[in-house]
């Protein structure tokens, strides 16, 4: 029975983490008639769907921008329950064990994105005043 009620705390705390990214932006006042009811969303990716002349190198870019702000939610997320994992363990040194491993991996991931994205991020700047 504990087994299961971690699995859904850890669950609840993930999906609230994750829940906020998916909400929409209003823009009470756009006048704009091109974004006028288009999500932020929708406009990044119309080059992709084919409705915009919008540079390759753009959609690229914000594909992977969007791919590795996931991945810094998740280890974000993994560092969160990690915490939460020490600060229940109530002294227990094998659950404080476990939760300094989850520590240690989220920070590891959450290293390796920030590092990704430094290096896309200067890639593609680089790509983008070349040519």
């Amino acid at each position: 029975m504990k087994k299961i009620s971690k699995h859904l705390l850890s669950l609840a705390i993930v999906s609230l983490l994750v829940l906020p990214v998916f909400a929409l932006n209003v823009h009470a006042q756009d006048d704009n008639p091109i974004t006028n009811g288009i999500t932020a969303v929708e406009s990044k990716f119309n080059g992709v769907l084919g409705s915009t002349n919008t540079d390759p190198r753009e959609v690229i870019a914000s594909i992977i921008n969007i791919a590795l702000g996931f991945l810094g939610i998740i280890a974000v997320g993994i560092v969160l329950i990690g915490g939460f994992k020490w600060m229940t363990a109530a002294g227990n040194e094998d659950k404080v064990e476990e939760a300094k491993k989850i520590l240690g991996a989220g920070v590891i991931g959450l290293v390796i994105v920030l590092s990704a994205w430094a290096l896309a991020s200067y890639v593609i700047n680089t790509i983008q005043n070349e040519i």
